[in-house]
């Protein structure tokens, strides 16, 4: 063990500590495929963040019950709490969420609808005096950072309570949530085989599925925030790129990062996306399914799904017909040309190499092995080749924009397959890179042509979580989460969260 891992399980334990002292270690969310009656008295895990700002506005819940549910559910020790945060910021959420009781008894208005709230981050944001270690060993010893990430100091400007740091795919390379450094969370659904949680924000899934968190940021290069949602039975939100600012983000790939939302429902993904993109926060306007009009392509985003990803995709398409929206599966033979944009990521590699060169050249044994190989394929591409291949990007936004006029919306399963078991995954390199390759396979599409996409729930309650994208080209984002929201409640298997 590490002296950084040794010195992490020493200020878990002494959380832990904290927490039993309140009497609460015993409490753990049960939010997957609860019954309406189970739980309560229980905020975290069981109400939706738009319930629990109704209720902290209320006076009948305080943001202090929240931290204190939510620490006690990552120091559970039947829990993954441990490989689920990389760092607990304990007694800074404790200050913060008494300071803000206080201020709620006193009369004074919360800053934000997510005031008081506790939220995870992805160990990929800057955090002033924190050094980002991007799930790593590689940057241990680096110096911290001076300042908050742009969208951090959003979030605290708003009166989020940021509980913790979480576990990533190191340096957020994969979509399988592997992390040799500091453990892998398993997936909410079959604990007992233990399945993969999906990646790169493996970490901010689990923290909201487990009550650790009421909502989680992470960061979506290829379908890092849909990924894990899907396979958890969540909801994520990959942003439009360039809605939300980038600054103090640890960067994979310029030309895919987008940094978004995970949570459980869609109105609490555009609560926390308005804060994001320094946006007033409005009513999400849920619209009527009757008169829209979906598009589900044919080509590509089909292709060879497992039964399971299958079923719960053609159940989800007959719902919103029979809920009267339009349904028209389309050729779109314009997504062929998805995997000759970017082969075998070369535009992800050559950029994540060109930031990693240096730590490679003095640090290389501290990888994963798994993702340097991946971070070194870009060190063999050549200029022409990466202007080439940005040209035919921007060419395939154009058509992509073309073909989805008239549509409020693509509809596809989110990923092809549901989480398959971690040891699975590690059976050897072939198999890892062989899953990873289908599970970023349908998200990483809409990185490519810079639109913006919701995974939501779409599978029936107590089966494997199966996810359903729902798709807009570029900057449509306000469009798409309020149908989003109409996909949804016909979709979404039913959960004891109020809303």
């Amino acid at each position: 063990m590490t002296q950084q891992q040794e010195q992490r399980r020493t200020f878990l334990k002494q959380t832990a500590g904290a927490a039993a002292a309140t009497g609460l270690l015993g409490v753990w969310p049960r939010a997957f495929a609860q019954g309406p009656g189970e739980g309560a008295g229980k905020a975290m895990g069981q109400l939706s963040m738009a319930e629990m700002s109704r209720r902290l506005a209320a006076g009948s819940l305080s943001s202090s019950q929240l931290v204190e549910e939510a620490l006690a559910a990552i120091q559970n020790p039947a829990g993954e709490g441990a490989r689920t945060f990389i760092r607990v910021h304990a007694d800074s959420a404790r200050a913060a969420a008494a300071q803000l009781d206080t201020e709620r008894k006193s009369g004074r208005a919360a800053a934000s609808p997510i005031a008081g709230i506790p939220i995870s981050l992805k160990d990929l944001f800057d955090e002033a005096g924190i050094t980002t270690l991007g799930g790593s060993t590689v940057l241990a010893g680096q110096p911290p950072a001076a300042r908050d990430a742009l969208v951090v100091e959003r979030l605290r400007r708003a009166g989020a309570i940021i509980i913790g740091r979480t576990n990533t795919v190191e340096f957020a390379y994969t979509g399988l949530g592997i992390n040799p450094n500091y453990g892998t969370p398993k997936n909410v659904y079959d604990r007992a085989t233990g399945r993969i949680p999906g990646g790169s924000t493996s970490g901010g899934a689990i923290s909201v599925a487990d009550g650790m968190a009421a909502g989680a940021i992470g960061t979506d290069t290829g379908g890092s925030l849909r990924i894990p949602a899907a396979l958890n039975g969540l909801v994520g939100f990959k942003p439009t790129q360039r809605r939300i600012p980038l600054d103090g983000v640890m960067p994979l790939s310029t030309s895919f990062d987008s940094a978004g939302p995970m949570a459980w429902t869609v109105e609490d993904c555009a609560l926390l996306d308005s804060v994001l993109a320094a946006e007033l926060p409005r009513p999400l306007r849920v619209l009527p399914l009757r008169g829209l009009r979906f598009a589900v392509p044919k080509t590509f985003f089909q292709d060879d799904l497992s039964p399971p990803v299958a079923a719960a995709f053609a159940s989800a398409l007959a719902k919103l017909s029979a809920a009267g929206a339009t349904v028209t599966e389309l050729p779109m033979a314009e997504f062929a040309k998805a995997p000759t944009i970017n082969p075998r990521g070369m535009i992800t590699a050559a950029e994540a190499f060109a930031w990693h060169r240096d730590f490679i050249k003095s640090a290389a044994a501290k990888y994963d092995p798994r993702v340097l190989a991946r971070i070194k394929t870009g060190e063999t591409i050549t200029a022409p080749d990466y202007l080439q291949l940005q040209a035919l990007r921007r060419q395939f936004i154009r058509s992509i924009n073309t073909a989805a006029a008239g549509y409020d919306a693509m509809l596809m399963p989110t990923t092809p397959d549901i989480a398959p078991p971690i040891a699975e995954v590690l059976k050897d390199d072939d198999t890892y890179y062989r899953i990873n390759a289908r599970m970023l396979r349908n998200p990483s599409v809409v990185n490519l042509f810079d639109g913006c996409a919701l995974s939501v729930p779409c599978h029936d309650v107590g089966t494997a979580p199966v996810g359903l994208m729902v798709a807009g080209i570029g900057n449509t984002d306000h469009r798409l989460l309020a149908v989003g929201a109409a996909v949804e409640a016909v979709v979404t298997p039913r959960r004891a969260l109020s809303s």
